[in-house]
């Protein structure tokens, strides 16, 4: 058997280290003989630039670079891989049921197990017991790529009915891969573990009307994390399922339907309409509440900036005149921002902030004095002075954005009853069908991919290889405080995916096999595959939330 020369690590920055393998090696094999040395069980591996099920094969010399769930992909074929093995349980325990995978909750993803009788705690934990049988079992999950009319006889012989129909809504989708577990097949549009075994770290809790899927975070691959209820963020996700069924949209043969018919002018004015109907909601309950310090924080391109603007109108139609301010302009001067792990200037944490000023400026304009607001020089590094100097009335709201903006250290000095805080972000309960759901952290990619294209002059290869690093920072710094919030405000809109699909297309496919962001890319584009295309967007008005990304926004 001919011997390969490869190169391998076992970290993404790590150094390279010359070995040989025999020709037809599986990645599998590879990882077992570094395992031992590693904190963290290998998932999966990068051969190239591309990213590789353990099952794949060596057969040519390559750079290989082992990884483990710390790598966002890696991650995401962890919990596909685990949905599968969730699937496969509820059919062995429950018999044929009616199982929808839903959104991220509760360091996990909320399920739905349907049907005419309420699973209880006892099924639950029959479940959790089958899905641990199967993984000590360590059975292998078999891929299988199906032509399109392939696919639709394995629907159609697996009773798939609503998938069938997505198919047929979808032309672009040529081939599908199909997954197997022990006799169970269904389809996913992401890679998958090699075998169950794999998916060894999980835990099941039923929680109001459904079945909580939880799993590692990929800071700590083997461990649960603590449980801590996220109820505002089930609300709001059950009021975007809400809004979705007033628009008759819950998976994407849903919109593909509107899409086809015609419908798109009305449907967007609908959207559009719920979203102001909410922020004049939020707007109302500041000026009844008598709050006077407004404080908006969510991930990256949540729509801060325009919903801010908005909500500022609806303040003056309530009769108040809102001063705007962002936290941005509180940067310390460069010198003084605190260096992260790397030796790089962090200026994600909220120690980048000059806080003592900010809450001396919050209190000043609390008791109408004047303080002198700075505006932060970016280029310089520096905050500029005696350019805002301002004053705010006794009934005045200040209205301020920023990513700390939950994090009562920010407002540390500030008295709590004067506060009112808002978390923003795209919460679609917009799923691809029953089985195969759609990150919001997908939503947001897509849609900052879009706008640093059209605004900031920036490749998509270059979007996705620091949303990594974004992400991180979001975990630090925004999602642990989301909890703090008076209301949560969804900025998603049903249809966007269809809009954004026109704008974002055409940055992957300019991203080729060789280039280090050709497998997310890749992932993308099959993801968008499923939708129709929305080309005329005119109807979205100049005030949505969506023209922040895609153009054409009066606020951006």
């Amino acid at each position: 058997m001919e011997k390969i020369k490869i190169r391998v690590r076992t970290a993404p920055r790590a150094d390279f280290t010359e070995t040989f393998a025999d020709e037809g090696t599986t990645l599998a094999s590879l990882a077992d003989r570094y395992q031992a040395a590693l904190p963290y069980r290998i998932l999966a591996a990068k051969a190239g630039c591309q990213i590789r099920e353990l099952n794949k094969t060596i057969d040519a010399p390559c750079d290989i670079t082992l990884l483990d769930m710390r790598t966002g992909t890696v991650n995401l074929m962890y919990q596909r891989s685990l949905s599968l093995l969730y699937l496969k349980a509820v059919s062995d325990v429950l018999g044929k049921a009616d199982v929808f995978l839903g959104n991220s909750l509760n360091k996990g993803i909320y399920t739905e197990i349907r049907g005419e009788t309420r699973v209880g705690a006892g099924d639950v934990k029959r479940i959790e017991d089958r899905m641990r049988d199967l993984v000590r079992a360590d059975l292998p999950i078999v891929k299988q790529w199906a032509d399109r009319e392939t696919a639709i006889r394995f629907l159609r012989e697996d009773g798939h009915r609503e998938k069938l129909r997505l198919l047929e809504s979808a032309p672009d989708i040529d081939r599908i891969a199909f997954y197997s577990l022990d006799g169970f097949r269904d389809y996913f549009y992401g890679q998958m573990l090699p075998s169950t075994g794999y998916a060894e770290h999980f835990e099941l809790r039923e929680y109001e009307k459904g079945v909580l899927l939880r799993f590692p975070h990929p800071s700590k691959p083997d461990e649960i994390p603590p449980y801590a209820d996220e109820h505002k963020l089930y609300e709001a996700f059950g009021e975007a399922s809400h809004w979705g069924r007033l628009l008759g949209i819950s998976v994407a043969r849903d919109l593909n339907e509107q899409v086809e018919n015609g419908r798109c002018v009305e449907m967007i004015q609908l959207s559009e309409a719920l979203h102001e109907k909410s922020i004049a909601y939020i707007a109302d309950r500041i000026v009844r509440e008598k709050k006077r310090i407004v404080l908006i924080a969510g991930p990256s391109s949540s729509g801060k900036t325009t919903f801010a603007r908005r909500l500022c109108i609806q303040l003056k139609v309530n009769g108040r005149n809102p001063l705007y301010l962002g936290t941005d302009d509180y940067y310390l001067e460069r010198a003084d921002t605190p260096l992260d792990e790397y030796g790089e200037r962090n200026f994600e944490n909220i120690e980048a902030l000059d806080l003592g000023l900010f809450n001396s400026h919050m209190n000043a304009l609390l008791r109408g004095d004047a303080a002198d607001i700075p505006r932060y020089d970016f280029r310089a590094g520096q905050k500029v002075f005696g350019e805002r100097v301002t004053t705010a009335g006794p009934d005045q709201p200040i209205v301020i954005e920023g990513i700390h903006g939950l994090n009562r250290i920010l407002t540390e000095g500030i008295d709590d009853a004067q506060k009112f805080r808002i978390y923003i972000s795209p919460l679609t309960a917009l799923n691809i069908d029953d089985h195969n759901r759609i990150p919001v952290t997908d939503i947001r990619l897509l849609r900052r991919m879009v706008r640093d294209h059209q605004f900031r002059g920036s490749h998509a290869k270059e979007t996705i290889a620091t949303w990594p690093k974004v992400r991180a920072g979001e975990d630090k710094n925004i999602f642990p405080f989301s909890g703090e919030a008076d209301v949560l405000f969804n900025s998603g809109h049903i249809y966007e995916i269809s809009v954004l699909k026109k704008y974002a297309m055409p940055l992957l496919d300019e991203i080729g096999p060789e280039e280090e962001a050709y497998n997310e890319a890749y992932r993308l584009r099959r993801f968008l595959d499923f939708f129709k295309e929305i080309e005329d967007d005119s109807a979205i008005m100049n005030n949505s939330i969506l023209r922040e990304f895609i153009g054409g926004s009066i606020f951006v």
